[in-house]
């Protein structure tokens, strides 16, 4: 059992979420993608329900402010219909609402926010040493880029943070940095919290009003649109959760005007609503993002090139986001450990030994003659794969709409789980008919 934010980690590891929803836990089968799908079937199947009783909530108050007529028997039913209907109506808890963010971008950056040429850097160790964490690194950082910094703990990506930034002189190199530069930094914020202070002090000291862009806003409304009532806006910062201290952080953050957002782990705490909308803002900023992160998936949907620590002080770019290095690192080693084009005085290859050389795991596999059985299991696997992806249209059909989830919960819950495992057996039956040779 885990609690986690890591999106990534819940798809490749959880096989079932379990969701603590307005004081009520609910189960949902498979992994966070396949949560997400069946809770947004189950929010629009409540909304409509919801839709439905409110109209009749309403009609009923109409007609009871109209008066009791006759036929007291029947008409105290209705009354008492309608008086569970209120009870209904008051107990229920509507969805927690989602943080409402925009950002004071400021003036425009030059196009280049920062130019290093073989950068070097070291710290002294205990033995008197020095231990070298940038080695040699250039690179051109150019307004609007997001760039990502990945490494592990100790690598040096805060340095050369500072470094890239102006708060840290690279012991060789040059480092030329770009003008009208206006930085806003999360990490340093969380060095500076007053836990004395209220809320509306420590978004906007001395002032009620925030300006962001062209729009003027008070400073307890601003605070509502990151989830925290009127009520609270007065209350110290020490009262505040872990997650929802990180949101106040934020809330300050961008609601200073700044072309550079330097976000050193501003993953940590959130919840997933608050991270997915922190996303679509950074994804639309027209400034610089410097992203330090261990959420995979909050990288990947966020930055446009990282820059990786790959030991010994050694740091290189990769364009795109995480997924890209991978492929690209991948890529790199596999060139590296490639054997060496023979020399012309030794004796070239046969056809059918080059052919060999080339040829991997794969091919093997599938050249190879099959047994008696794995033939029969091959030849039956096109009609399984049908059958498994004609259920899983039917179930898709069945579930489709949301409306099972109101009418025969067990039912979707079942069907659900099925679909789940159709996916699993669909995926291995593929896999199983690949290898067998069905490419």
């Amino acid at each position: 059992m885990t609690i986690s934010h890591d999106r990534a980690f819940l798809d490749r590891v959880a096989t079932r979420m379990v969701e603590l929803d307005r004081g009520k836990l609910q189960s949902y089968p498979g992994n966070f993608a396949r949560y997400q799908a069946l809770k947004e079937e189950q929010l629009a199947q409540e909304a409509v329900v919801q839709a439905k009783a409110d109209k009749l909530l309403a009609q009923e108050e109409v007609w009871i402010r109209k008066g009791v007529e006759a036929r007291r028997t029947r008409a105290q039913g209705r009354i008492n219909r309608l008086q569970l209907l209120r009870e209904q109506r008051a107990q229920r808890r509507d969805a927690v609402g989602r943080v409402k963010m925009e950002v004071a971008t400021g003036g425009a950056s030059g196009k280049i926010v920062a130019e290093l040429d073989r950068v070097s850097h070291s710290f002294p160790t205990g033995s008197g040493e020095r231990r070298t964490v940038i080695r040699d690194f250039s690179t051109t950082i150019l307004r609007g880029d997001k760039v990502g910094l990945i490494g592990p703990n100790g690598a040096g990506k805060t340095t050369l943070l500072k470094i890239i930034l102006g708060e840290l002189q690279p012991e060789r190199g040059s480092v030329k940095r770009g003008t009208n530069l206006s930085v806003a930094y999360f990490d340093q914020m969380r060095e500076q919290v007053d836990l004395d202070a209220t809320l509306e002090d420590f978004i906007s000291p001395g002032s009620e009003w925030i300006e962001i862009g062209n729009k003027r806003t008070h400073v307890r409304s601003y605070l509502g649109d990151f989830l925290f009532s009127p009520a609270r806006a007065s209350s110290p910062v020490r009262t505040l959760s872990g997650g929802e201290r990180n949101r106040l952080l934020l809330a300050r953050l961008f609601a200073r005007p700044a072309n550079v957002l330097v976000l050193d782990e501003p993953t940590n705490d959130l919840d997933i609503d608050t991270l997915e909308l922190l996303e679509d803002l950074l994804q639309q900023y027209e400034g610089t993002v410097f992203l330090v992160s261990h959420d995979r998936r909050f990288l990947d949907n966020v930055v446009t090139s990282t820059i990786v620590a790959e030991g010994d002080g050694v740091w290189r770019e990769y364009v795109g986001d995480v997924n890209d290095w991978m492929t690209q690192s991948s890529r790199a080693k596999s060139m590296l450990s490639t054997p060496e084009v023979p020399r012309a005085s030794e004796p070239a290859k046969t056809p059918a030994v080059a052919e060999s050389a080339v040829t991997d795991e794969s091919t093997t596999t599938r050249r190879r003659k099959l047994s008696y059985k794995e033939q029969r299991e091959f030849d039956a696997l096109p009609q399984r794969i049908a059958e498994l992806e004609a259920e899983q249209a039917l179930v898709d059909k069945e579930l489709d709409g949301g409306q099972l989830y109101a009418t025969d919960p067990a039912r979707a819950t079942q069907l659900a789980a099925r679909h789940a495992e159709i996916e699993e057996e669909w995926m291995a039956a593929m896999e199983r008919w690949e290898e067998l040779g069905g490419i």
